[in-house]
């Protein structure tokens, strides 16, 4: 029989997957990878002239048993030259029993909020409970994603942001302002804001160091997002070493994390890495030790917070019968 096969768009994406519901799921997802119930994910990178394409896979055991497969291609002079977006791709939703395509979605918008609820993951488990403060280092799509993310998972009473672009950013704390309670202002000197910071996030395309050891306070909570290929580099390898570092996935993060700069300059080995985020969710790892401990979350994404966030848009749009049918088979 030819099952059919919905496409559903970006909007139907972001219509369909809301925060609290991605933050939740994205949860479960390395609950189950802590508790040793998923089975290996597959990543596969291509690199090509001015930029690359990344595919990631997995399987999870949800309401059934679904198989994601994403392919991105990211081109980081896209904005400025072409007038499109960095980060551009399909995702594609398969049922892992009888390997049926269930869906084909645009995947910008489920890497923005997976990877925003990842960090809120990370935030609820290893920053501190009174973190009140909170950065956000670059303005572009995940930013607001994260804001959200984090407001979530911990009780924000100030917003800091920058970007290189000021005006971008003037214009970005103007929106957020109009979103949120809580004070939302403009890093007029960054490394004054993220010493005032609880919480820090850094995610840009950057290709050196924006953060160093003197650039953060005890007690804080690091979210390093940005890096996300070998070429790419937030965080000072001093600062690495000065840390305490939980990772989403550490292979991925030894080959393209910031890890990997700090593996590569030496300054840090694979066992000084206190645990993947799995364990600290399933508790067969610690997290946070002490409230003086600054906590640096390496994350490059993985493919089963994909299938997390993928499965809801796929059941939300199939109850209310949305997206478009289609049969591979004509």
């Amino acid at each position: 029989m030819n099952h059919p096969t919905l496409l559903l768009t970006g909007s139907d994406v972001e219509r369909f997957l809301d925060v609290r519901s991605c933050i939740d799921a994205v949860e479960r997802a390395f609950l189950q990878r802590g508790e040793g119930r998923t089975s290996p994910a597959g990543v596969l990178g291509v690199h090509v002239e001015g930029g690359g394409f990344h595919a990631k896979a997995a399987a999870l055991e949800l309401s059934r048993s679904y198989f994601v497969l994403k392919v991105n291609a990211n081109f980081p002079e896209n904005p400025s030259k072409r007038g499109l977006p960095t980060i551009q791709g399909v995702l594609v939703l398969f049922d892992a029993v009888n390997g049926v395509p269930l869906a084909v979605m645009d995947s910008i918008a489920i890497t923005t909020l997976r990877t925003a609820a990842a960090s809120a993951v990370a935030a609820k488990y290893l920053a501190r409970t009174d973190a009140h403060t909170a950065t956000f280092i670059g303005c572009g799509a995940q930013a607001s994603a994260h804001i959200a993310a984090m407001s979530a998972v911990r009780d924000l009473l100030w917003v800091c942001v920058f970007d290189q672009d000021a005006e971008k950013a003037r214009a970005f704390a103007d929106e957020m302002q109009k979103r949120y309670e809580f004070d939302v202002v403009v890093a007029d000197d960054l490394y004054a804001a993220t010493r005032k910071s609880d919480i820090i996030a850094t995610l840009t395309s950057s290709r050196k160091p924006i953060l160093r050891t003197d650039s953060v306070s005890p007690g804080a909570f690091i979210a390093a997002v940005g890096a996300d290929s070998e070429h790419k580099q937030e965080l000072d390898v001093d600062l690495m070493r000065a840390g305490v570092i939980v990772v989403d996935d550490m292979e991925q993060c030894a080959t393209i994390g910031d890890l990997h700069h700090a593996l590569n300059a030496g300054v840090v080995t694979r066992t000084d890495v206190r645990a993947t985020l799995d364990q600290v969710v399933a508790r067969t790892r610690p997290g946070r030790k002490t409230p003086e401990e600054i906590i640096i979350f390496d994350s490059t994404g993985v493919a089963i917070e994909d299938v997390a966030a993928a499965s809801i848009v796929y059941e939300r749009a199939l109850a209310e019968h949305a997206g478009l049918e289609f049969r591979f088979g004509g």
